[in-house]
């Protein structure tokens, strides 16, 4: 596979940084490595503190660890609770009409926090 310079995919990406929403979990850790012995990227986590409850410190050495250039904790819980909890408590919005919205809520909030980390890195990549 190439891309349109003719260089290969897997090695056109090579150093470049590619910014990964990063839970902690065994997943996205092991996407740490995977990205960069795959592709050669530079690696910098994003992770989006929603308000759960979990020691974001420890997640950031964790991301480093994984082998992570950068680890990003922006807190959005203001935002995420003024634009997304509130306005879908007051539209009584529920998934399958019987439980209340949650995980769901904040998909799209988390995914403009990567962009926004892949803007100020300078990143052409996110995963």
């Amino acid at each position: 596979m190439t891309n349109r310079d003719g260089k290969s995919a897997l090695t056109a990406t090579k150093g470049e940084t590619c910014v990964l929403a990063y839970s902690g979990g065994l997943d996205t850790s092991v996407a740490v490595a995977w990205l960069r012995e795959t592709f050669g990227f530079e690696v910098v986590t994003c992770t989006g503190d929603l308000g759960s409850v979990r020691d974001l410190a420890t997640l950031q050495k964790k991301a480093i660890a994984s082998g992570a250039r950068k680890a990003i904790v922006q807190d959005a819980r203001d935002v995420f609770v003024e634009y997304f909890v509130w306005p879908a408590l007051q539209a009584d919005a529920l998934y399958q009409d019987r439980y209340p919205l949650a995980t769901a809520l904040g998909r799209p909030l988390l995914a403009k926090l990567l962009v926004d980390a892949a803007r100020a890195e300078n990143a052409k990549f996110v995963a």
